[in-house]
């Protein structure tokens, strides 16, 4: 798949990074040419000087055969007003734009512009490990029966395998978080300490869910 990333900055620079390990074809925008060093001199992929919201800078990017956009300027504006034109003008499938502002996120988020809200997904994330506690949804189907979600683990889970949890509360582990980075587990996999357990499980159980792991095992 070719990928454009409007902006070069830390994130933009790191996803361009990612995409082109993962064996995609890859265009950076950035209206500061002193930006694309961000890339190494490893980096295979297009470096277009422009905004991102022009159209012939985005058709220098190869937006034209694009199968994603990215928008993750510093501005929430720009990134927007990007965002839309990949989306309306060039009919790019998957479309995303990073926003500061958690208010505007909502608002673009109902017109069909999918976004990440940088202020509120970092304070979601402190209040998820200042205060553990209950289950933090993170997707549902559409005919609102399966979700996967975050669940506390209570302490004295710590040292247990992971099939131990899963049967005792009827679920699956889709994945662990473990020292910032995302793992599959499995039967012979044992909790650790600062595990965060990602939970696919019936909407209907999660109340019983989350008081299987806030109690821990033996209760």
């Amino acid at each position: 798949m070719h990928i454009v990333i409007m902006g070069c900055g830390r994130v933009g620079s790191a996803l361009a990074l990612s995409m082109e390990d993962l064996g995609h074809s890859v265009a950076v925008v950035d209206q500061d040419p002193n930006a694309f060093r961000r890339l190494g001199t490893g980096f295979a992929g297009r470096r277009v000087t422009g905004t991102g919201f022009d159209r012939d800078t985005l058709i220098d990017a190869g937006i034209q055969g694009a199968g994603a956009f990215a928008a993750v300027s510093s501005g929430d504006n720009s990134n927007i007003l990007a965002a839309r034109v990949a989306r309306e003008t060039f009919g790019v499938e998957n479309v995303v734009a990073r926003i500061y502002d958690p208010r505007r996120a909502e608002i673009y988020q109902r017109l069909g512009i999918p976004t990440v809200a940088t202020v509120r997904w970092t304070a979601d994330q402190m209040l998820r490990r200042l205060l553990p506690a209950g289950a933090d949804e993170h997707w549902r189907d559409p005919s609102g029966t399966v979700i996967l979600a975050e669940v506390n683990m209570n302490a004295s889970w710590v040292g247990h395998r992971v099939s131990r949890l899963e049967d005792a509360a009827g679920v699956r582990i889709a994945a662990l978080t473990r020292l910032g980075h995302a793992m599959l587990p499995n039967n012979e996999t044992v909790l650790q300490e600062g595990d965060l357990a990602h939970v696919a499980l019936l909407a209907s159980e999660l109340p019983k869910v989350e008081e299987i792991f806030a109690k821990g095992p033996g209760h």
